[in-house]
C-alpha cells in the first residue's frame, strides 16, 4: 500500500542506525503488543482494527445513513483528537472543499476546536437555516471549548426542532460509564457511541470518534478499517525489514544526530489536516521530559516559496518526511500557447502531475544537498483502505518512537497547565487562590 524510502536519510545516519536499535525496538514492540509498557492502559488502539466492537460499528453505519438522509449539514463538535482524525480523512479522500463539491449527504462543519467567536458564529450562520444534526465528541463533557460550543448548538437545535426533535438530531460520542456528557446523553436520550477507555484521543480516529463523521461524508469505513487491519498484521511482525521499525529508528537516529525538527511534507493541499493530526499524534506523544522531535508541516510546492529558503539554508536542525501520492485522482494537460509569452511551451502536452513529479525530485536533491535528510513515504492509492493503513502505520511507529525515547507515549501531563490557568482566570469554583496569584502576575 505504501513504500518507505530511507536512501536520502541514510547518509546522515551512522551505519548501525537500525541494527543498534533492534533490541530496543523489539522491546518496544513487545510492550505495545502486550500493553504492559508505560501507558499500557491506553494501548487499546494496537489491536483495535481486529477487535473493534462490531455491533457499535453497525450502529455507526446506520446512524450515518440516517444523518445523510435527514440532514443538510452535520456539526462535529470536538477538539484535538476528537476532530482532527475525522477531518483529515474527509479532506484527503474527498476534498478540502468538500462542503462545496459533495454529492449527496450533509455538509460537514467542525466546531468546538477553538474559542473564536467569529469562527463559531460563521458555522452557526452556515447551518441555522438548514436541516442539521450535531455529533458532540468528548470523553468528559467538561472540556471548555467543545462544552461551550455544544451548549450553543444544543440551544439552536431545541429552538429549531423542539426538545424532542433536537433529541433525535444529537449524537453523543463519550465515555461508556461516566462524565458530564454521558449523564446528559442518558438523561436526554441521545444516541450514544463510545470513546474507549483504552484509547487516547490522538489514537482514536478509528473508533466512533472518527468513524461517525467519516461515514457521514460517504466514505467506506469498512475499507478504512480493513486497511488498518492489514497494516496491524504486517507491522506486528518483528524485524528490521518492518517499515515502522525503520521509520522509528531513523527518526530517533536523526534526533540523536542533532535533527530536532521533523517536517511532514506533501504535495497535495488535501493533506493539510492529515498533517495536523500527525502533529498532535507525535507532539503529544513524544514531547515530554525535555525530549522529543518538534513536529511541523509544510505544503509543497506552495511553501517552497515561503519556507523554502529556511529549509535550504537555515539552521541545520531538521529533516523532512515526505508523503507522496503516486497517482493523481484526476489529470490535466498543459496547453500550447502560440505566443509562448511565459516560455513554457517546452511543457506543452505534458500533464501537471509530470511537472509535480519533477518538482518533487528536484526538491529532494536540493534539500539533501543542503543538509536536510529526506524520508520518502510513497502511497500507491488514495482510497479508504490505503489511508486506514497509513493511519495505523503512523500510530504504531509513534508508539515505538516514544518507547525509544524512554517516555510514556500515551499521556499528556503538560496539557493541564494551560487549562488550570484558564479555569482560574475564568473564575471556576475551586480555583480562587490560583486566580489571585495569576491576576497578581498579570498586573
Amino acid at each position: 500500500m505504501f513504500k518507505l524510502d530511507l536512501s536520502n536519510a541514510a547518509p546522515f545516519l551512522p551505519e548501525d542506525w537500525l541494527s543498534s536499535r533492534a533490541a530496543a525496538l523489539e522491546k518496544a514492540r513487545a510492550m505495545l503488543e502486550a500493553g504492559n509498557g508505560p501507558g499500557g492502559d491506553f494501548t487499546g488502539w494496537v489491536h483495535l482494527p481486529r477487535d473493534y466492537d462490531k455491533e457499535e460499528f453497525a450502529r455507526i453505519q446506520t446512524a450515518a445513513e440516517r444523518i445523510r438522509r435527514d440532514s443538510e449539514a452535520l456539526v462535529v463538535i470536538g477538539i484535538g483528537g476528537s476532530y482532527l482524525g475525522a477531518r483529515a480523512v474527509v479532506e484527503v479522500l474527498n476534498s478540502p472543499n468538500f462542503n462545496l463539491t459533495r454529492k449527496g449527504g450533509p455538509a460537514i462543519y467542525f466546531a468546538g476546536c477553538g474559542l473564536s467567536s467569529d469562527g463559531l458564529t460563521e458555522v452557526i450562520d452556515q447551518v441555522r437555516d438548514k436541516e442539521f444534526s450535531v455529533n458532540v465528541i468528548s470523553k468528559s463533557g467538561t472540556t471548555t471549548e467543545p462544552a461551550v460550543a455544544f451548549r450553543i448548538f444544543k440551544a439552536l437545535l431545541e429552538e429549531k426542532y423542539g426538545k424532542e426533535g433536537a433529541r433525535k438530531r444529537i449524537y453523543a460520542t463519550t465515555d461508556v460509564k461516566r462524565g458530564a456528557l454521558k449523564g446528559l446523553a442518558d438523561a436526554e436520550g441521545y444516541e450514544e457511541f463510545v470513546v474507549p477507555d483504552a484509547v487516547g484521543g490522538r489514537y482514536s480516529v478509528l473508533t466512533a470518534v472518527g468513524l461517525l463523521p467519516i461515514a457521514c461524508a460517504g466514505i467506506d469505513i469498512t475499507a478504512l478499517m480493513g486497511g488498518a487491519a492489514a497494516a496491524m498484521e504486517e507491522l506486528a511482525k518483528p524485524g528490521t525489514d518492518n517499515p515502522a521499525w525503520q521509520y522509528a529508528a531513523a527518526r530517533h537516529g536523526l534526533y540523536c544526530a542533532g535533527k530536532k525538527v521533523e517536517l511532514l511534507a506533501c504535495y497535495e493541499p488535501s493533506f493539510r489536516f492529515f498533517a495536523e493530526w500527525w502533529k498532535q499524534l507525535y507532539g503529544e506523544s513524544e514531547g515530554k521530559d525535555g525530549k522529543g522531535l518538534f513536529p511541523a508541516s509544510v505544503e509543497f510546492t506552495a511553501d517552497l516559496h515561503s519556507m523554502g529558503q529556511y529549509i535550504q539554508q537555515g539552521e541545520r536542525v531538521m529533516f523532512e518526511t515526505v508523503v507522496r501520492f503516486a497517482k493523481s485522482q484526476r489529470e490535466i494537460e498543459i496547453p500550447n500557447d502560440p505566443d509562448n509569452v511565459d516560455g513554457l511551451n517546452f511543457l506543452a502536452g505534458k500533464s501537471l502531475s509530470f511537472v509535480a513529479e519533477k518538482a518533487f525530485q528536484g526538491v529532494v536533491l536540493a534539500h539533501v544537498d543542503g543538509g536536510v535528510p529526506n524520508v520518502i513515504l510513497t502511497v500507491e492509492q488514495r482510497d479508504a483502505r490505503t489511508l486506514g493503513a497509513l493511519i495505523y502505520f503512523f500510530e504504531y511507529a509513534c508508539g515505538l518512537s516514544g518507547y525509544l525515547l524512554e517516555v510514556n507515549p500515551f499521556d499528556q501531563p503538560g496539557v493541564e497547565a494551560y487549562k488550570n490557568n484558564m479555569y482560574a482566570l475564568l473564575g471556576k469554583p475551586g480555583y480562587e487562590d490560583r486566580r489571585k496569584e495569576l491576576e497578581a502576575r498579570l498586573g
